[in-house]
């Protein structure tokens, strides 16, 4: 399986479809990725029982780029 990361157009999608009220699994759908992919990504960037577009890429590039900088090593 191929993973890719979610791309901030992405995330203002969910941001976007979970104001809406649409389920995780619409979304999965709707982005052609995996429920649980939806989940995690909801459960990992969530605030003050809201999902926060802009903080969830911040974190992620923070993150891609600490795992590269360990890759390299």
């Amino acid at each position: 399986m191929i993973y890719t990361h979610l791309t901030l157009e992405e995330r203002y999608q969910i941001y976007a479809l979970l104001r809406e009220g649409f389920s995780k699994r619409h979304i999965a759908c709707r982005l052609n990725c995996s429920s649980s992919t939806i989940s995690r990504e909801i459960q990992r960037n969530r605030a003050r029982n809201d999902y926060f577009t802009k903080h969830a890429d911040q974190l992620a590039k923070r993150h891609h780029c600490s795992n590269h900088k360990k890759n390299l090593s």
